[in-house]
């Protein structure tokens, strides 16, 4: 059984929707309504885009460091050297509450020479590079690491103008002062090269097998620490909370995060300002929504007394004006979810934004959508759009029937 209420709410939707289609000719609503329905799109899709270009980059920069750093590092607190195998350590890690993968180091400065040139650089000796090291890392040749096998960074190899199967010289710069019997040298052979497009790390950090490491350093069954990779870096907060009450002194955790705190702070800094510029670009968009319907209800001012006047009350009226200003959020956003998407989708697949790789690490502006960021803005787009109807329709309530039938 339909009631009279429900027939009313039915007039309701269809004055609303006809208002934005306008028939009529010479109208100007339906070009009103499409200018805020696009004005409001744009907005939403720059939000977007903005959450998703900050998350992208902080994203991408973390995921490359960690691949050097790991997420979590366990050292000496007094930056020495560690035994390499420590009963208090493996006993921590397999009771740790998270999984991760653990890998042992020893790091040092070195000199890389090759012929008449020379670099220095940090050497980092591991028993293998696994799959942590490199997921978004392009790498040349062989990753596996023999007793006299070098896997260098491409910059680095540009520099010396090395390739792949040529010979080069590793020294230990403590001992590189040394008379010749004193000093602590191996030769090697480049096996193959990395590319992150971080020039820090490309540049000056080079692996080697753990063993050989250990014999240039002259630090035989010792480690500079150990590196952790988590499935899910929001976890390493809870591995570095439970490893500094399991371990203590002398072991020191460090995650990826607080090596590199001013950059990370940098990243959190610059989101504000953006995002404010942005979201003024949606303030517009919600001014063009306050515009239409205001041209509408002057446009309507004799349709909306001829209502009055047959009974519909003002409260309808109300309502007739905030669904409008509803079909108009929702439109506009979801104009902007497709404009966002879209460009996304070409960015992803076909990198049409470059940017330079040596000052934002990348060659490209990366894009990484947070379902849950997108939804908010959503929401926000659409409430607001609703909240901007609010004025107009506080203006069409003070229209009266005989003011607006007067000249009819």
């Amino acid at each position: 059984m339909i009631t009279n209420n429900q027939h009313i709410l039915k007039l309701v939707r269809q004055i609303a929707i006809r208002h934005l289609k306008a028939p009529q000719k010479g109208s100007f609503t339906t070009f009103a309504a499409i200018l805020a329905i696009i004005g409001l799109g744009i907005g939403i899709a720059a939000l977007i885009l903005t959450f998703s270009i900050l998350k992208g980059f902080e994203t991408t920069i973390s995921e490359k460091i960690a691949q050097f750093d790991g997420h979590l590092r366990v050292e000496h607190f007094m930056n020495r050297t560690l035994m390499a195998e420590s009963s208090l350590f493996e006993s921590a890690i397999d009771s740790t509450p998270v999984n991760c993968d653990v890998v042992s180091f020893i790091q040092s400065p070195t000199l890389l020479r090759k012929g008449s040139e020379a670099e220095g650089v940090i050497t980092i000796g591991i028993d293998n590079i696994n799959k942590n090291m490199i997921s978004s890392i392009t790498v040349e040749g062989s990753t596996i690491l023999e007793s006299n096998g070098i896997v260098v960074g491409k910059r680095l190899a540009e520099n010396l103008n090395i390739e792949i199967g040529d010979k080069v010289v590793l020294f230990d710069l403590q001992t590189i002062g040394r008379i010749s019997s004193g000093q602590r040298f191996k030769q090697f052979e480049i096996t193959g090269m990395f590319h992150s497009g971080l020039l820090e790390y490309d540049k000056t950090v080079v692996y080697i097998n753990m063993q050989a490491a250990q014999y240039i350093f002259n630090a035989e069954n010792k480690v500079s620490g150990y590196m952790l990779f988590v499935d899910n870096p929001g976890n390493v907060d809870i591995l570095k909370d439970y490893l500094d009450q399991e371990l203590g002194y002398p072991f020191y955790s460090m995650t990826w995060k607080d090596k590199h705190k001013i950059l990370f702070d940098w990243i959190t800094i610059q989101k504000w300002p953006i995002l404010i510029i942005f979201g003024m670009i949606a303030f517009v968009g919600l001014v063009n929504i306050i515009s239409s319907l205001s041209m509408i209800i002057f446009e309507k001012v004799r349709e909306i007394g001829t209502l009055l006047s047959l009974g519909l009350s003002k409260k309808n009226i109300r309502r007739i004006f905030l669904l409008e200003g509803l079909i108009i959020g929702l439109a506009g956003s979801l104009v902007g979810v497709g404009i966002a998407f879209g460009i996304a989708f070409l960015q992803t697949h076909f990198q049409i934004f470059t940017i330079p790789e040596d000052i934002y690490f990348m060659d490209h502006i990366p894009i990484q959508f947070n379902w849950l960021n997108t939804l908010i803005v959503v929401g926000i787009g659409t409430i607001s759009a609703v909240l901007a109807s609010l004025w107009p329709v506080y203006k069409s309530n003070q229209i009266h029937p005989a003011e607006a039938l007067r000249y009819e």
